[in-house]
């Protein structure tokens, strides 16, 4: 089953953004590096240090976020909350990213697809609400 809630990007202080606001909610925070990743090999050295995934979790906020790594895209005031689907299959996934697919923005769109960490997507639907996709990879068979 997928769940919703926001995705936030952050210029490089991603870490200590979550940080602080572990302080303020509570609860579990992970933080996992580019550096650390199954994403190392495909990033420059220089971004290593960067968050390519953060989740926060307590009983008041479901946050995830990451430093911004779009190698084409830059951050922009309104393009650094999406609206996020994560933990679902693959077919759940497409099937929503299709519907929403209609009507959107076809230079934001990036293919929903297997990555390293799993099946991931992103596109701008008709209204220019961002939402982002991650779930587990498509069955090879």
């Amino acid at each position: 089953m997928s769940h919703f809630g926001p995705y936030i990007l952050f210029d490089g202080s991603c870490a200590d953004a979550l940080t602080f606001y572990s302080t303020v909610f509570g609860g579990a925070l992970t933080l996992t590096t580019v550096g650390d990743s199954p994403m190392k090999a495909q990033m420059p050295a220089t971004l290593h240090a960067r968050i390519v995934n953060a989740h926060l979790k307590s009983e008041l906020v479901d946050i995830t976020a990451s430093d911004w790594l779009h190698p084409t895209r830059q951050a922009r005031p309104g393009n650094t909350v999406c609206l996020f689907i994560s933990d679902g299959s693959y077919d759940e996934l497409r099937m929503i990213f299709n519907k929403l697919w209609i009507g959107a923005d076809p230079e934001t769109l990036d293919e929903l697809r297997d990555m390293p960490f799993g099946s991931y997507g992103a596109l701008t639907d008709k209204f220019g609400i961002r939402w982002m996709f991650q779930g587990r990879p498509r069955k090879q068979g």
